[in-house]
Parts: C-alpha cells; sequence; structure tokens
C-alpha cells in the first residue's frame, strides 16, 4: 500500500479526513489502519495524533486491529432485532467456525456488529464488504458464503 499516493489524492485539509481514512483502509489488505499510517495522515494534515485517533476510535466502520478480507457487519437496529436479527450472529459464529469481532482462521472473514445500516426494508440484514444482503435466514446465509468462499478459491 503506498500511503503517499492515497495522501496526495486530497488537499491537506482538515475536512478530508475521513476520506482519507476510507482510503488507507480499503488499501490495506488486512483492512485496518496501522499506526504508521495514522502518524502519515497527521503530520500530512498537520494536526496531532490524537485528534487522528479520536476521529478513528469514534467511528465503528474504522478499525486499528487487522481484520480479514471481507467484513461481515451485522445490523443490531431494532428493527433488524425485531425481525429476527437476534439468530443471524449465532448462525455466523457456527458456519464460520469464529466469535463476533473476530477474524476467520483463514483471513478471509471477520465478524462484527453495526448498530444500524440504514436497510430496514430487508431486515434482518447484513453487509458483506460493500454488499448488502437481506432478509436473512439460515439458508441465504450459507449461500452468501459459500459463494464467496468458492469466488476466492477459483481466483487463487
Amino acid at each position: 500500500m503506498e500511503i503517499e499516493k492515497i495522501l496526495r489524492k486530497h488537499s491537506p485539509e482538515p475536512e478530508n479526513l475521513l476520506n482519507i481514512l476510507h482510503d488507507l483502509q480499503d488499501a490495506h489488505p488486512e483492512n485496518y489502519l496501522p499506526e504508521s499510517c495514522l502518524k502519515e495522515v497527521a503530520s500530512y494534515l498537520n494536526t496531532t495524533l490524537a485528534q487522528v485517533y479520536g476521529v478513528v476510535n469514534y467511528y465503528t466502520m474504522f478499525s486499528t486491529v487487522p481484520r480479514g478480507k471481507y467484513i461481515i457487519r451485522v445490523c443490531h437496529s431494532p428493527v433488524c432485532h425485531m425481525m429476527g436479527s437476534r439468530t443471524i450472529p449465532g448462525i455466523l459464529e457456527q458456519f464460520l467456525g469464529t466469535g463476533m469481532n473476530e477474524t476467520t482462521a483463514d483471513g478471509l472473514f471477520h465478524l462484527e456488529y453495526s448498530e444500524c445500516l440504514g436497510i430496514c426494508s430487508i431486515a434482518p440484514a447484513m453487509m458483506v464488504g460493500e454488499e448488502i444482503h437481506g432478509p436473512l435466514t439460515e439458508e441465504s446465509i450459507e449461500k452468501i458464503i459459500t459463494g464467496i468462499r468458492a469466488r476466492e478459491n477459483k481466483n487463487r
């Protein structure tokens, strides 16, 4: 990942911080923001490392720890909850063999909650990377995960 190239895409203005952080995290193969990146961002924007960390720690979409290639965000909103999302984390954990806020042994998937994905019309829902899925059932979850694994195996 070339940090300087990503930084140069944005002018060194504080209002570009979120876009810079998203671009850096998206470019990292483990979907996270290492401290070395955050230091360079702070320097580029002429701000403090504490201010950059404040933003990173505030927004749940950012991570300072390595995660899998595909981030699975399970919607934890009241609407999804009423529509049956209580069972979704357990289904995913069992199917993937890992827990919430953990990454699968093969480094392919990372499970986490999202307070609201804003897609109540298809509740219960989840995002895998940038793809939205719902309404979820045990069968649909298995089909989604199996499809991604098949695609990844084909690309190896």
